[in-house]
């Protein structure tokens, strides 16, 4: 008898008896906090809205969550469907993302991403849009005009409902210029509008000279815009910048200038290759 109990195991037998507290002591604790759960109800609201857009702001995502799921303060926390809030907020065109949680105290988290727009359209039929990064079209709003690049003349693709994609070359034309320009120093300053002209091509209205910069389309993009620079840096400190009516470089490894009706190419500018 004596031999029997001293071959018993009693290492793995503490071990068994710890487990089985440690499992206890985790249903408890899950009991507790479902309890607490079903009798703890939300505290308070807070609303975080990040993004460099204004379209939408606290005030805003607090009516929206209260149109759509009522007064969430003083509800219990059970009751509150965080998933679908969610769900709802995703839903503006000018969210792209959202979270919201709870904190241990009750307090409902709500973040919201707005969408960042890329270029204001204003299509030849008068519609207008906004395109963001992601080529998805955004609605125009009264309440917040963001300081973005405004492109018209003869566009043809309008706006139908928020969020539908970008469709025609020409939109996504512009929308590259765009973004290929806004981080450069000098087209920054010195591009004020694009404009498509009856031929469909895209042109830069600049804020320094009255002369029509025309680039086509935004193949080999880099190319053009390298080309004008040089145009800038080279020509037109000689010329002065009242000198051409056009300079066009669609054309690829020149740069075309009317002056007075008279169209020539000037051969100096048909060397002047970018490296």
């Amino acid at each position: 008898m004596l031999n029997k109990i001293r071959n018993i195991q009693w290492r793995q037998v503490a071990y068994f008896f710890l487990g089985l507290v440690a499992l206890v002591g985790v249903g408890m604790l899950m009991s507790l906090v479902n309890k607490k759960d079903q009798v703890q109800v939300c505290s308070a609201l807070k609303v975080m809205v990040e993004g460099q857009e204004t379209f939408i702001d606290q005030n805003d995502i607090t009516s929206m969550i209260k149109e759509k799921f009522g007064t969430v303060v003083g509800k219990p926390l059970n009751q509150l469907p965080l998933q679908q809030i969610e769900t709802e907020l995703k839903k503006s065109p000018y969210v792209s993302e959202a979270d919201v949680h709870m904190d241990m105290d009750g307090t409902m988290q709500v973040a919201v991403q707005q969408r960042e727009v890329v270029v204001r359209i204003i299509s030849q039929n008068g519609q207008q849009y906004y395109v963001d990064s992601k080529s998805n079209k955004i609605p125009v709003t009264l309440k917040y005009v963001p300081h973005v690049m405004v492109a018209n003349g003869y566009i043809n693709e309008g706006y139908k409902k928020a969020l539908e994609p970008v469709k025609s070359q020409l939109v996504k034309d512009l929308v590259k210029i765009v973004e290929d320009t806004k981080g450069d120093d000098l087209w920054s300053n010195q591009i004020v509008q694009l404009y498509v002209n009856d031929e469909r091509d895209i042109e830069i209205v600049p804020r320094v000279g009255s002369q029509q910069l025309i680039i086509g389309n935004a193949d080999s993009l880099s190319y053009k815009l390298n080309r004008l620079k040089s145009f800038y840096t080279h020509i037109l400190p000689k010329v002065g910048t009242d000198a051409y009516s056009k300079v066009n470089v669609k054309y690829s490894g020149q740069i075309v200038c009317e002056r007075n009706g008279d169209w020539f190419i000037d051969s100096l500018q048909m060397k002047m290759h970018t490296k």
